[in-house]
């Protein structure tokens, strides 16, 4: 099989807030466009950072989303969400939760209540994952994964796991159901573990170092950096300097139109200018703030 090269390599950027929950870098479509990075067309990431304690919790208030999916993987912290359609709950660390906004919802997140007051480290990512027109006019869903339900996969000589979100890994499928085929891991590597990972040469395949330093085919990477591999090849080989965590992304390009504006990632401007509308009319439903 055919090696799986580099792209680019980028480090994280200047950090800004989303609410005032989130501190984030923003690595797509910030460095690179949301046709290029299709399935996945914008990507935070909350590097570890210490907030104080808050007798009111920080995040983000009522907002609408409409014609995709959002996925927040917790590493530190606790998050509570909750949006129109009855979907909610919290995420602590190693949980997921992946919210398919499709035809329009209303939704919040905030620190979690009780770990608001003490403060503490908090690192997560928020990835949107587009949605094949098909599947922009289904009903939202919401699917709370937890960490003990996640699939994991023991390496070779025990050097570390292979956490799957989403997608399969050596025949073990991940807890998420997904409307396009995509692969989600977390790799949870010791010092000095190894293990290859393949995707077809056609899927968009990135990863973010979160915890540690890695050796991706033998090129160093530092925490926090994000790295993009080239639609060509099928393998690229991972190594731990030191205990290391990273989350890998690998999907099938839906190649369909993008027109995307704020909370709306739609195929046209009409449907765009249609997202506006149905908002405004108070068509996703009702959320208090």
């Amino acid at each position: 099989m055919k090696t799986k090269h580099i792209e680019k390599i980028v480090q994280p950027g200047i950090p800004h807030f989303v609410g005032d929950g989130f501190r984030v870098h923003n690595f797509i479509p910030g460095t690179s466009t949301m046709q290029r990075m299709d399935p996945f067309i914008m990507l935070d990431y909350n590097s570890k950072y210490n907030f104080p304690p808050s007798k009111i919790p920080k995040g983000v208030g009522v907002h609408p989303h409409k014609g995709f999916e959002t996925v927040t993987i917790a590493y530190k912290g606790r998050v509570e969400h909750a949006d129109s359609s009855g979907g909610g709950g919290i995420i602590g660390e190693g949980d997921v939760q992946w919210m398919t906004a499709a035809n329009g919802v209303l939704h919040k997140e905030f620190h979690e209540t009780e770990w608001s007051k003490k403060g503490g480290e908090f690192q997560m990512v928020q990835l949107w994952v587009n949605l094949p027109a098909k599947d922009k006019v289904s009903p939202p869903k919401y699917q709370a994964i937890a960490h003990k339900d996640i699939t994991k996969v023991e390496l070779e000589n025990k050097v570390g796991i292979i956490e799957v979100i989403a997608g399969e890994f050596q025949g073990n499928k991940g807890p998420a159901s997904t409307f396009s085929p995509i692969n989600m891991y977390n790799v949870k590597l010791k010092s000095k573990g190894k293990t290859e990972l393949s995707f077809p040469e056609n899927y968009t395949t990135a990863l973010v170092v979160i915890e540690g330093s890695v050796k991706v085919n033998q090129e160093e990477i530092s925490q926090d950096h994000f790295v993009l591999f080239k639609n060509e090849g099928e393998n690229f080989s991972l190594e731990a300097n030191e205990n290391a965590i990273v989350l890998v992304l690998s999907g099938e390009p839906i190649k369909e139109p993008i027109a995307a504006h704020g909370p709306f990632v739609m195929n046209t401007q009409q449907e765009l200018i249609e997202a506006f509308q149905d908002f405004n009319a108070g068509k996703f439903g009702y959320l208090e703030d």
